[in-house]
């Protein structure tokens, strides 16, 4: 009798360490998609408005483990000249060298470093941004919005994830003051991402 005991005791704790390494998720890793992805910002323009470009060109990657969301990581890079205002004369001005200096510094890099969890969906990305030869350190907003296979059935079921992000930088952090503070130091991020599983998009 004291064997079978043993022995039971045993198979359950099998059981229930089976069942909770099952349970648990693991760590995903996502390539991002640029055709679903949004890399925006406004700054002020003399307080007359709020002037919008994004950034066409780009390429990065994340992982991300629902269960241990902390543990995630972000990589992303940026090609300065893709920016984007729908205003071609004014785009060759933000390239040149009063604002991005696109010809010397060709990339803009985000490196995460750590993300604290502040909800069930919601969290503080912090990362290290690199633009204009600068690195500083950024935080941002991040709200985590789904993960699951995609519906449409030619992505073959690929799993995809997405985010949002907000947040604000001074552009003279970077070195990049010109005409401040009439265009505002200001600079307000928007960042929409979604990646599919690298894996299965190899």
């Amino acid at each position: 009798m004291r064997t079978l005991k043993a022995f039971a005791i045993s198979a359950a704790a099998a059981a229930v360490v089976g069942l909770a390494s099952t349970a648990q998720a693991e760590p995903r890793t996502f390539e991002v998609d640029p055709s679903h992805t949004n890399i925006l910002f406004t700054i002020s323009h003399f307080g007359y408005s709020n002037m919008i470009g994004q950034f066409q060109e780009f390429a990065g990657e994340f992982t991300f483990d629902k269960d241990a969301p902390e543990t995630s990581q972000v990589s992303l890079t940026i090609q300065a000249d893709s920016l984007d205002t729908d205003h071609e004369k004014r785009d060759e001005h933000l390239k040149g060298p009063d604002f991005l200096n696109a010809g010397e510094y060709p990339t803009i890099t985000f490196e995460s470093t750590g993300i604290e969890v502040t909800g069930e969906s919601t969290g503080k990305l912090m990362g290290d941004l690199t633009m204009h030869g600068r690195t500083r350190p950024v935080t941002l907003d991040a709200t985590f919005n789904r993960m699951a296979p995609h519906p449409i059935p030619a992505y073959d079921g690929v799993l995809v994830a997405g985010f949002s992000a907000r947040g604000t930088i001074k552009r003279s952090d970077w070195g990049v003051s010109a005409y401040a503070p009439n265009i505002s130091d200001e600079m307000k991020l928007i960042i929409e991402v979604e990646g599919h599983e690298k894996e299965a998009s190899e």
